[in-house]
């Protein structure tokens, strides 16, 4: 894996989580958080999506789009566990 790769990774992890900010209110973590949260959605979504049988966009759309829905799914529960 190339640093290039990394690059694209921490792009990403950063957009997805950034969008999962502002759906779930008050879910945003400030950059670096945004960045974990976007790449364990990406790894939830990664696992997940294709279990259900999920297939949205194409190239790095798809990877933008599926870390964001991982990365909401992660903010819920993370605000699940928080109020409990």
């Amino acid at each position: 894996m190339g640093i290039d790769s990394i690059l694209v990774w921490l792009l990403v992890g950063a957009i997805a989580g950034w969008l999962a900010g502002l759906i779930v209110r008050g879910g945003g973590f400030g950059l670096v958080g945004n960045v974990v949260i976007g790449i364990v959605g990406a790894v939830v979504a990664g696992w997940l999506l294709p279990f259900l049988g999920v297939n949205l966009g194409v190239g790095i759309f798809r990877a933008i789009i599926n870390s964001a829905i991982g990365a909401v799914i992660v903010l819920v529960l993370l605000a699940m566990i928080r109020r409990a």
